[in-house]
């Protein structure tokens, strides 16, 4: 399937890292991929030049001086759905997934490529600014489940739930596929629309989507372990 990439070029991106040398080598990489950049040092750097300017996406390291990364994250999402792609370090697994956590899109580990850096921001851009099809269908209802594609909502037992974009991506993609087991690296590439990456990411959503749509998260019914493949999504009918 072709992939038009005009959708992420010409895009804000706001880079946040209190190392300068890292921050200059991501600017260079962002515009020679034809993106407009804004850089900023620390936290509050970031949340300034946020709320004066909203990007259209923000590369936000974890650790900064003041107000972490996690911090901004969280605060940047409590206001925008912006996409969020995370710098980490080697040993900061338990922060990374804190990040996931809290909505953000994708991480790049350092030391990194800014290359695939650059990749990556194009690859998020891309699916975030892209304008999807009309669905050609009604709500997808399953029991006390409901979900709209036009609206990108969902109904749990009367109660609409706040999921990331991304949540939602994933558990739309679940229920148009009921019954079928996919491998976390299927997941990866048909919902996030990536070939490459960390399949933790998709791990880490399915957990969030369990602690929102399950009964009792830690034994699933919906959203089904298939030991040695992946996940797969069991119809639970009109219960």
């Amino acid at each position: 399937m072709t992939t038009d990439n005009s959708a992420s070029v010409g895009r804000r991106v706001l880079v946040v890292d209190d190392d300068f040398t890292v921050r200059d080598v991501v600017r260079r990489y962002l515009e020679l991929a034809g993106h407009q950049v804004v850089l900023a040092g620390t936290g509050e750097e970031a949340l300034a030049s946020f709320a004066e300017q909203p990007a259209d996406l923000v590369v936000l390291d974890l650790m900064l001086p003041g107000i972490d990364g996690l911090e901004v994250c969280r605060r940047l999402r409590d206001r925008s759905a912006v996409p969020v792609v995370m710098l980490t370090a080697l040993g900061e697994e338990e922060n990374r997934i804190a990040g996931l956590q809290l909505g953000a899109d994708d991480y790049v580990t350092k030391p990194f490529s800014p290359r695939e850096l650059a990749l990556r921001v194009s690859s998020v851009l891309r699916r975030a600014m892209a304008t999807p099809p009309a669905p050609a269908k009604a709500s997808i209802v399953d029991g006390d489940l409901t979900v709209d594609p036009v609206a990108r909502k969902v109904v749990l037992r009367g109660a609409e739930l706040s999921l990331t974009g991304r949540e939602f991506d994933l558990l739309q993609f679940f229920l148009d596929n009921q019954g079928t087991a996919f491998t976390r690296a299927e997941l990866l590439e048909r919902v996030w629309g990536w070939d490459f990456g960390d399949q933790s990411t998709v791990t880490v959503h399915v957990r969030r989507l369990r602690e929102k749509i399950e009964a009792v998260p830690a034994k699933p019914v919906r959203i089904a372990t298939v030991w040695g493949v992946g996940y797969r999504y069991d119809r639970q009918g009109s219960s």
